[in-house]
């Protein structure tokens, strides 16, 4: 019979009231009349999981090993054995490109990049935020016609967003001049919701793209309820047919 490390079956807590009676000898626990794995129908192997998530998405974003201690209150080998751990999740390289959500996607970790991106260049943590308050269904990046947004942020006065006019325009004139040079651009994120299409992020791209005559753009859809996720596949399915789609 094999045997497994206590540290990677038991909460701290738990392990160190373990230890109070036996360290560093193998033991045999019994099973229980039930065959569900422990923690499972409490929820603790979910909390886990994505616990775990969060930690390596820190990391990724550039937290110390010190910084995920004090915030998750684990020792430096638990912190240690979540980021390196290669078995659970494949240590993926983050970058604020299409490619790189295109890597995260395949991996089925698409909102593990969205995190990153929202916190770092996307600069809107308040979005990242909203997005863990409920699992979302995520499609990989996809084209769709950029006709199909329209823009929430312009120093138009009718923009839920508006910006100073002289930024802005600053902003699409290097974009202008950026797209056409590098097809790696990260994908525009968009919400389906009601039937319609809200335009999260991207908009400076959205603007630029207009500008340049560029008709299709690659695009990160996420919708909240069942229903309208239904509703959104039988409307735009063909967009999507090749797409994985993640809930997180």
């Amino acid at each position: 019979m094999g045997y497994r490390n206590a540290q990677d079956i038991f909460p701290e807590g738990l392990l160190r009231q373990i230890q109070r009676y036996v360290a560093g000898e193998t033991i045999y626990i019994p099973a229980g009349d039930g065959r569900k794995a422990w923690g499972e129908t409490s929820g603790y192997q979910r909390y886990i999981r994505e616990r775990n998530e969060e930690i390596r998405t820190g990391f990724a974003a550039g937290l110390t090993i010190e910084e995920l201690m004090d915030k998750y209150a684990l020792s430096y080998d638990s912190i240690k054995r979540i980021v390196y751990n290669r078995k659970e999740t494949a240590m993926l390289k983050y970058s604020a490109t299409l490619s790189a959500a295109k890597a995260y996607a395949d991996a089925g970790k698409l909102d593990a990049w969205i995190h990153l991106y929202l916190n770092e260049e996307g600069r809107n943590i308040p979005f990242s935020d909203g997005l863990k308050l409920f699992d979302r269904y995520y499609f990989s990046p996809a084209l769709f016609p950029v006709s199909f947004f329209t823009r929430c942020t312009g120093p138009e006065p009718d923009m839920k967003y508006r910006i100073d006019r002289d930024w802005w325009e600053q902003r699409i004139k290097e974009l202008e001049k950026a797209i056409p040079e590098d097809d790696d651009l990260p994908p525009l994120i968009v919400h389906y919701v009601d039937g319609v299409f809200e335009l999260n992020d991207g908009n400076h791209r959205h603007k630029a793209y207009e500008n340049l005559g560029i008709e299709k753009a690659w695009v990160i859809i996420w919708i909240t309820e069942k229903e309208e996720l239904d509703e959104f596949m039988q409307k735009y399915g063909d967009y999507v047919k090749d797409c994985r789609v993640i809930r997180r």
